[in-house]
């Protein structure tokens, strides 16, 4: 998780100049919107969530069945926020250092030269993570926790703006590896990626025999660059001074809590969810042009990081209890600060 103070963020000094990092916070979050919208058609709400991702600098899991435009995503992502993007199909048979680069002797020069891997980008998509075996796994989840690599002993610093948005195919489990509890804490949200409407395949369609499809329209130029990979290290900061009051820290400090005294629920959230909550919260409000999180903000995020970090007891599992079902009755139970 960020390290950033994740208490209520007293205002700053100069109000005037906070109020105008506020401006330019909401629009730049509504230009990034607009510009993704132009390629990935029907996932409004994906979009935001990623952005909450990514303004947040934290790991996204994306599940979705193929072909609902994933990748695609995370590309237009980094060309509207001028960062750099890699991807790595994860397989069975894929190693660590196949991620993280490796040493090779430079015959010509008489020494070793590092070979970087494609972890050393700004946003990684982790293709069909759950594929990897458990030691693949777990040499991503020292970059996604530390932001470094370890290559021979050796540390490297990975860049300032490196998230890791992780795929998983919802619907096919033969050959895969579950991925660990400790793993998946470390995303802060789950992004659930569903299939368009009639209307907006209809669109899509369109869109492909009019040589306008969204592959096309993300190699044009109809896409823009709204910031560059430096200030997007700025705009994450101006979150901090989105104000949240104490009594919405003691609510989302008690939907966490909730969730590890459920009759249906083995395992429940830990603090890092509190964590990953505010922040998201935070982000949300932004997304939304106001400087002050809500009942409703904390509400609104709760599924995204609270589901893949619960597991559910086998008997409500055979049972065909779903884990949104759990988080809906938790936020009927705890009280709403006033």
């Amino acid at each position: 998780m960020d390290n950033t103070d994740n208490t209520a963020a007293p205002r700053t000094a100069d109000a005037q100049a906070w109020a105008e990092q506020m401006r330019l916070l909401k629009a730049v979050l509504a230009a990034a919107r607009a510009e993704v919208a132009k390629v990935v058609i029907g996932q409004d709400a994906v979009i935001d969530s990623a952005l909450v991702s990514i303004f947040t600098g934290n790991h996204a899991l994306i599940e979705g069945v193929p072909g609902v435009a994933k990748t695609l995503l995370v590309r237009t992502l980094a060309k509207v926020l001028g960062c750099e993007f890699a991807r790595i199909q994860f397989t069975p048979d894929l190693m660590p250092s196949d991620i993280t680069g490796t040493n090779v002797f430079d015959f010509q020069n008489n020494r070793f030269t590092l070979v970087k891997g494609p972890v050393f980008t700004s946003f990684l998509l982790a293709d069909e993570i759950n594929r990897a075996p458990a030691k693949t796994q777990a040499a991503l989840l020292q970059a996604m926790q530390e932001r470094t690599v370890t290559i021979d002993r050796a540390t490297y610093d990975l860049p300032a703006n490196f998230i890791v948005f992780a795929t998983q195919n919802p619907i096919e489990y033969e050959g895969t590896y579950p991925l660990p509890e400790a793993q998946k804490d470390r995303f802060m949200l789950k992004i659930r990626m569903e299939c368009p409407s009639r209307d907006e395949e209809l669109q899509l369609a369109g869109r492909m025999v009019s040589r306008q499809s969204p592959e096309s329209t993300l190699a044009g130029d109809a896409v823009r660059t709204v910031i560059t990979a430096e200030q997007l290290v700025f705009f994450r900061r101006c979150l901090d001074n989105i104000f949240v009051k104490e009594e919405l820290l003691a609510y989302v400090v008690d939907i966490v809590r909730a969730t590890r005294s459920h009759d249906s629920i083995l395992v429940g959230a830990g603090p890092r969810a509190t964590q990953a909550m505010l922040l998201a919260a935070r982000a949300t409000a932004a997304l939304a042009g106001r400087d002050f999180v809500t009942p409703d903000d904390v509400k609104n995020v709760c599924q995204a990081v609270l589901e893949h970090r619960m597991v559910l007891r086998p008997e409500y599992e055979i049972e065909g209890l779903a884990l949104t079902e759990v988080v809906a009755t938790i936020l009927q139970n705890v009280a709403v600060p006033r």
